[in-house]
């Protein structure tokens, strides 16, 4: 499984193209983020990534969780979105 780690300052832009990228190839990926700017960045890249992929005819669902993630020795929450096409 793929997996985009996205932070505060990651450019939407670009996160929304490595997931159209990587659900032409595989049909799946999921992208990770840690913090309300990382998630709000993250949630932006799935709007635009969806508006890339209905060029190609390709639909995705975004299926939210959490997940624990140790960073510094230090367990932190992280928002985890599964993609995928429909």
């Amino acid at each position: 499984m793929e997996l985009i780690k996205v932070a505060a300052d990651s450019r939407s832009t670009a996160v929304a193209g490595a997931i159209a990228g990587v659900i032409r190839e595989r049909g799946r990926v999921d992208v990770q983020a840690i913090g309300a700017g990382a998630v709000n960045q993250a949630i932006k890249a799935v709007v635009i990534a969806r508006g890339y992929l209905e060029l190609d005819g390709i639909d995705i669902v975004c299926i939210p969780s959490f997940t624990e993630v140790e960073i510094d020795g230090q367990e932190r929450t992280a928002v985890r979105l599964t993609i995928e096409a429909r």
